[in-house]
């Protein structure tokens, strides 16, 4: 965004914001917001009021502080809550949730081991646990999981193990983007009891996705098979 582009844009936050930036409510930023979705502004539009005003009344605090304080019996503090901000309105924009703590994650595995125990069905119970194993300790968004297939797992690349992510989230609009990712933790370990002790309870099938139910797939007589 060019310096005219930003001039523009602050420009016209303060004109919808109707008064001084020092006089800003939470409520006048919910109220410039709301009227953006009114008028059918798009999605990836609307924060970039927020983010334009957050700066410029960062850089009062910074700079004019003293002054407008001096001038209007004001002390500055930004309107902009965890309420009417926008996830990734900054660098700064804080999580809404805090990560897991590693005890916390430890729990969550337990739980489900035994889940897997008192299963009606074992297969189903014992995948949902590979899955979640391989987006922990490689680190995938669930749909590159989902897509892994039996030949994308290499346990003899490197020391641990390596699957091939060949549909990676690219950028924007860039496509898939394949990378190699180590099987760390011990996930190599989990990938193999899958794939010799739980895959063989699934039938052999060709499904539109290879997490989908056994109920939502169709027989085939050979195939590679999904990798979960």
């Amino acid at each position: 965004m060019t310096i005219d582009n930003d001039i523009g844009l602050l420009e016209r936050t303060l004109t919808a914001l109707g008064r001084p930036a020092w006089q800003v409510t939470p409520k006048d930023i919910d109220r410039v917001v709301g009227n953006l979705a009114v008028q059918g502004r798009k999605t990836s539009t609307r924060p970039e009021y927020v983010q334009i005003f957050k700066g410029f009344h960062r850089f009062l605090q910074a700079r004019k502080a003293a002054e407008i304080e001096a001038a209007f019996d004001v002390r500055l503090v930004c309107p902009v809550d965890e309420f009417n901000a926008s996830r990734h309105v900054g660098d700064d924009s804080p999580a809404l949730l805090p990560p897991p703590t590693p005890e916390g994650v430890n729990e969550f595995f337990s739980f489900m081991k035994q889940k897997i125990a008192t299963a009606r069905k074992y297969g189903p119970a014992a995948r949902d646990y590979a899955m979640f194993r391989t987006l922990y300790h490689a680190g995938l968004r669930s749909e590159e999981a989902s897509l892994l297939e039996k030949p994308d797992l290499h346990f003899t690349r490197g020391p641990f193990g390596k699957p091939h992510v060949r549909f990676g989230e690219g950028a924007h609009t860039s496509g898939p983007r394949p990378r190699w990712v180590p099987m760390l933790d011990g996930l190599d370990l989990v990938l193999r009891w899958f794939l010799e002790v739980v895959r063989p309870k699934f039938p052999t099938r060709r499904c539109s996705s290879p997490t989908s139910p056994a109920e939502a797939c169709t027989a085939e007589p050979s195939a590679t098979g999904s990798a979960i």
